[in-house]
């Protein structure tokens, strides 16, 4: 039987959610199913009357849930159960009645339904191993790459388009294709109920609901154990920035701005014609950072990537003069956004030591992925727009061109150490008329194929976690379209193929070289060798394994104080001719073997190369005693280290 003290919710509940500690809603607010039935409790503090109503009495009758000083609406219902849709239906002040899904609903009705179900959330975790080690594979210091998918368009092939793929039924599959890729983790666009299927999960109503298109909560939870059991981590994208304003979502909820701010110049986005979270208050921020937690906890997620989080800290993005309200400083900075922020970070490392969050922030705003308590947002990485930014646009120069754009790719060492970059390439660059990441690539056909393997190497050379969104590793020729699935028929395909064999041996080298991930995240990861050569078009740097990890540990990194690793030297030459007898200064004497060239044949290259590896010359280049003369392939990258480890100075 169910005890009393279950049939009502508790008052430390109240207090924190009132407070804007709670980190757990979902244990306690929405639907609580028991013994006989079920306890449903909504935070509607303007609202005349709440009531649930549900399959489980065929919709007849209204059950009335009693209000508190808290705002917060709570009863039982006797013979709710799992599997069971309802609605609130909540009267406003003006004593309209409107029909709610439950914000803290655990599953939802598939789309155009707007029904809250009680779910079946029981599912027997066979993941142990992943989870006791998983934060040291999505550490600082680790080797992190990341595949980005957006699940209904990546599986459609599996039905043949006749349907959305399921959860469980997509997890081998995604396994295989990841793993055959040597990434680390997968990234999906937003999996939180959302109404409208293009706007790809970024407009969402569900908050602790996964999308019923592609399954039920256990459906998803399965999906992720099978995917921690193949050894693959997974993040998801997460957007606290606002929300649609569908009749049945949080807006106007109660009848009044209770979620979002009333102003329109604070509580609505011009950009995507939604909502903004009032951070101000308690309640908001209890919600919010409780939907982040529901996905850590419930579901074992092991990452969050938070969208859109530079559309948070400024009061005037997007907006012309006139349209915002400056901060009670008078600045343009979201000061409540920034507690918020905050909060979320502690509250998230502070529970779950062992897993990151990620900021999609595109401004300068400094020190996002550094603790709280020296001034940061407490993020623990940050996604580094201007990188993806410059090094496109370099990219879709003509080579000819590129000269004159040379400080494209070296204006990164300016700001590389200033926060924990993740370098993305992600659904963003191959969407709305900017075609596929191939497509950007000037010249005839196998020079856009050596653009786009350059532009591969360039990624993972340098220092910062790897992101790349489903499609790049086929060399698609179309951009990205939800409705469709990717071409699957260029897997084989000659060229294409190449692409992806180089993406796993750069995934490979990655994982397997210390110094190119060990110091993805300090700035003694990586030396500049040539970053003055613009009339050929050649850069190189060494990639470094910093001696010293302590740093680190505060975040993340794994402090395990072993020697340095060997280094790599890296050089790319973004010209279509060779660069035959080019000398580079090394630290170290001896033989420097090539570990990887993106001009191989085997990658659709012309083969280009230095067979193997060269020796060193008693002769001064770039600050060293010691140097090589390399052929540098055309639109093409090599990648070399020392036959027998060590660092020289």
């Amino acid at each position: 039987m169910t005890n009393d003290a279950e049939r009502h919710l508790g008052e430390l509940d109240l207090f924190l959610f009132g407070e804007g500690t709670h980190r757990y809603l979902h244990r306690s607010f929405g639907v609580q199913p028991g013994d006989g039935g079920a306890r449903f409790a909504v935070w509607a503090p303007n609202a005349r009357g709440v009531a649930v109503t549900g399959t489980f009495d065929g919709w007849e009758h209204h059950h009335d849930l009693t209000g508190s000083d808290s705002g917060v609406w709570s009863g039982w219902v006797d013979g709710a159960s799992i599997g069971d849709r309802y609605l609130y239906r909540v009267t406003g002040t003006d004593g309209r009645v409107v029909e709610k899904s439950d914000p803290v609903g655990a599953a939802a009705e598939e789309a155009p339904g707007i029904s809250s179900i009680i779910a079946d959330l029981d599912h027997t975790w066979a993941d142990g191993e992943w989870m006791e080690a998983r934060g040291e594979r999505i550490a600082l210091d680790a080797p992190v790459s990341i595949y980005e998918a957006h699940l209904g368009s990546w599986g459609r092939h599996l039905t043949e388009g006749r349907r959305f793929p399921r959860y469980d039924e997509m997890a081998d599959p995604l396994a295989d294709h990841v793993l055959a890729h040597g990434f680390t983790h997968v990234e999906f666009l937003p999996i939180m109920e959302h109404p409208f299927y293009g706007s790809w999960g970024y407009q969402t109503t569900g908050f602790f609901a996964p999308t019923a298109r592609y399954g039920s909560p256990t459906d998803l939870m399965a999906m992720i154990d099978r995917l921690h059991q193949r050894g693959v981590g997974v993040i998801l994208d997460w957007v606290p920035s606002h929300f649609p304003t569908d009749d049945h979502g949080l807006y106007e909820f109660d009848g009044t701005h209770l979620f979002e701010h009333a102003d329109p110049r604070q509580g609505y986005h011009p950009d995507w014609n939604s909502a903004i979270f009032n951070y101000s208050r308690n309640e908001v921020r209890s919600f919010l950072v409780s939907s982040a937690m529901c996905w850590l906890d419930r579901y074992h997620v092991d990452a969050l990537r938070v969208d859109a989080v530079a559309s948070m800290l400024y009061l005037d993005y997007s907006r012309q003069e006139g349209e915002w309200i400056p901060n009670e400083f008078g600045g343009r900075e979201n000061l409540d956004a920034i507690v918020f922020l905050r909060q979320l970070n502690e509250a998230v490392y502070g529970e779950f030591g062992d897993v990151a969050t990620m900021a999609e922030e595109s401004t300068s705003w400094p020190m996002v992925s550094r603790p709280t308590y020296v001034g940061g947002l407490g993020f623990g990485n940050k996604w580094d727009m201007g990188w993806m930014h410059d090094t496109l646009a370099y990219l879709q120069e003509d080579p000819i061109n590129r000269r004159w754009h040379h400080g494209e790719i070296t204006f990164r060492s300016v700001y590389a150490a200033t926060e924990h970059f993740v370098l993305p390439l992600s659904h963003d660059e191959v969407v709305h008329g900017k075609g596929s990441l191939l497509g950007k690539m000037p010249g005839d056909e196998w020079q856009q194929f050596a653009n786009l393997r350059l532009l591969y190497a360039m990624q993972w050379s340098q220092p910062g976690k790897k992101l790349l969104f489903m499609g790049g590793e086929l060399a698609t020729r179309s951009e990205w379209g939800h409705d469709s699935t990717l071409d699957w028929g260029l897997h084989d395909a000659e060229m294409h193929s190449g692409v992806r064999r180089l993406l796993a041996e750069l995934n490979a080298l990655y994982a397997r070289e210390p110094a190119l991930h060990r110091g993805d995240s300090s700035s003694e990861g990586m030396r500049w060798v040539e970053g003055g050569d613009a009339e050929r078009s050649v850069y190189a740097w060494l990639r470094l394994d910093p001696p010293d990890h302590d740093d680190d540990v505060a975040q993340g990194g794994s402090g395990d104080g072993a020697e340095p690793a060997r280094p790599i030297l890296v050089v790319h030459n973004a010209t279509p001719e060779p660069q035959h007898n080019y000398r580079i200064g090394v630290p170290t004497s001896g033989r420097w073997e090539e570990l990887l060239n993106s001009d191989a044949v085997d990658f659709g290259g012309s083969g280009v190369g230095n067979h193997g590896g060269v020796a060193t010359h008693p002769v001064d280049a770039h600050g060293f005693h010691h140097s090589i003369v390399v052929s540098i392939p055309p639109l093409g990258s090599i990648f070399l280290a020392p036959a027998v480890a060590g660092v020289g100075s």
